[in-house]
């Protein structure tokens, strides 16, 4: 197994793959969480590159190698430049991923844990050529969790440097990739999710909703939620190795 550090662009990924693999094996793009690094999901990348699939794991805006040495009140106000910097960037991986010839027809699955997960929904929202997505402690109400984000950060006697004109453009901002207003998007397409219900980062009603949500208008046959009534907001080692078997199956 061969991991690369590599710059895609302005991007620092690893590049995580076995020798033996020609150009058209299918690729997974590993999307990391909050105050996160790229090598902090390898044990993610072990299981899919073991399973045939190559590996794309980038750092995301202000983390890992990108760093700008934030405090962490002023890298939590940056949460949403951070996400809608990721969706993006996505879009340049992907430009990226043909231009080094890797993009072959094959299928690309997308996945991520916490921030990452929710990053994750909202590329489903604005890459149709997604194939699959698992989405760990991810939740796609992006307007509902910045509200609840801002009410937070107030009650600790934070001030958000947000009017309220400014508040009301970055939530229609958010709407833009809000998942949980675009069923549409996700028709047919496989997911996986893991979520604890006892998470207090990244709520897990929302997403339960979201996923009730999404069975009742289409069925549940391209859907997996994998929730675990005693889980926080840590992946258990049982629901990374589902979702890696999960993805690497889908992307066959």
């Amino acid at each position: 197994m061969i991991t690369n550090l590599e710059n895609w662009g302005e991007i620092s990924v690893l590049h995580i793959f076995n020798d033996n693999f020609d150009k058209n094996a299918p690729v997974v793009f590993f999307l990391h969480g909050f105050e996160s690094g790229k090598e902090h999901n390898l044990h993610y990348a072990y299981q899919l590159v073991s399973k045939g699939c190559r590996v794309i794991m980038p750092d995301a805006h202000l983390h890992g190698d990108r760093d700008m040495k934030l405090d962490q009140v002023q890298i939590s106000l940056r949460f949403w430049e951070i996400v809608l910097t990721s969706i993006e960037e996505l879009g340049k991986l992907k430009q990226e991923l043909s231009t080094r010839g890797y993009d072959n027809g094959q299928k690309i699955g997308v996945a991520g844990t916490s921030m990452g997960g929710i990053t994750t929904l909202g590329c489903l929202t604005a890459y149709p050529w997604i194939d699959a997505a698992a989405i760990m402690m991810g939740t796609p109400g992006y307007v509902e969790l910045a509200k609840a984000q801002i009410e937070l950060i107030e009650k600790r006697g934070f001030k958000v440097p947000l009017n309220e004109e400014e508040k009301r453009k970055m939530f229609e901002t958010l709407s833009v990739f809000d998942a949980s207003n675009q069923l549409e998007k996700l028709a047919n397409k496989p997911l996986f999710f893991w979520h604890g219900s006892k998470d207090e980062v990244v709520p897990f009603a929302p997403t339960s909703k979201f996923i009730d949500d999404l069975i009742v208008k289409y069925g549940e046959s391209q859907i997996e939620f994998m929730k675990e009534k005693n889980s926080g907001h840590a992946v258990s080692r049982k629901g990374m190795l589902r979702a890696t078997e999960w993805l690497a199956n889908c992307l066959a």
